[in-house]
């Protein structure tokens, strides 16, 4: 029997989703090996007989937790994909101020629409084993087939141990930094084949860390090159606000919206 997968979302905009539809010309191919029975972007019909589950977006409402606990428990393998499971991602820059103040701004004051919410927007390794990652925002398509390809080979995807400045001097990509623009390649982690400082847009770190990132340097390099070491911070608020995450960055980098 071919594996039979199924894809879920929770506080994301999808575009994970989206990413794994755009692999038009090895659909087919992909179609042959595996069986999806729940995928919303793609069809009517969803089975809770799945194998493999993988989810985008991360846990915001209380209603979240139970939900991905039931998929936890049917799925033989959970893969996280995108910024928002595996780090907390763009939902977690609120959590650094208290839902209930957030909610009085965004809502001036109203109740009539606001939902029930999680303290802090978390990742899916928060509440449950998560037995895979798949980074990026969005994640990449090329590493998205790679990575099914080596679960349904029995091996672990390749995740890459080292910073996306590897991969930019790889490609003969000059450095950002030293012309000013305030990019965090030395700290994050590599897989994407650095497409963004290529183009001469900073990595904005969506991927993580990698294994020894080096985050006093960062704040130096920032100052040596004409930067502040809080617009270091400032950076590293985008995609890595979870506190197991923050925890990481935030002594070495100070940020002026540390609490």
């Amino acid at each position: 029997m071919r594996p039979r997968v199924a894809f879920f979302s929770f506080g994301s905009c999808e575009g994970c989703q989206l990413q794994v539809l755009s692999v038009e010309d090895v659909l087919p191919e992909l179609l042959e090996a595996v069986e999806i029975v729940n995928f919303r972007e793609a069809i009517d019909e969803r089975r809770d007989d799945y194998d493999i589950a993988f989810v985008e977006g991360s846990l915001i409402r209380p209603e979240d937790i139970a939900e991905l606990q039931q998929i936890r428990a049917r799925a033989r393998i959970l893969v996280a994909i995108g910024a928002c499971a595996c780090l907390g991602g763009v939902n977690a820059i609120r959590n650094w101020r208290p839902v209930t103040e957030l909610a009085r701004e965004v809502y001036e004051g109203r109740q009539d629409g606001v939902f029930a919410a999680l303290p802090d927007a978390s990742p899916l390794s928060a509440v449950v084993q998560v037995n895979y990652e798949i980074r990026g925002c969005p994640i990449d398509r090329l590493e998205f087939l790679e990575a099914v390809r080596s679960l349904l080979a029995g091996t672990v995807p390749v995740v890459p141990p080292h910073a996306v400045c590897v991969e930019c001097t790889l490609r003969g990509t000059p450095c950002l930094l030293e012309a000013g623009v305030p990019c965090l390649g030395s700290v994050a982690r590599a897989g994407c084949d650095a497409p963004c400082p290529a183009y001469g847009a900073p990595c904005e770190a969506c991927r993580g860390f990698h294994d020894a990132p080096n985050f006093e340097a960062l704040g130096e390099a920032f100052f040596r090159h004409g930067m502040s070491r809080t617009m270091a911070a400032e950076k590293l608020q985008l995609f890595n606000n979870y506190r197991e995450v923050r925890q990481a960055w935030e002594p070495a980098v100070p940020s002026s919206s540390a609490t």
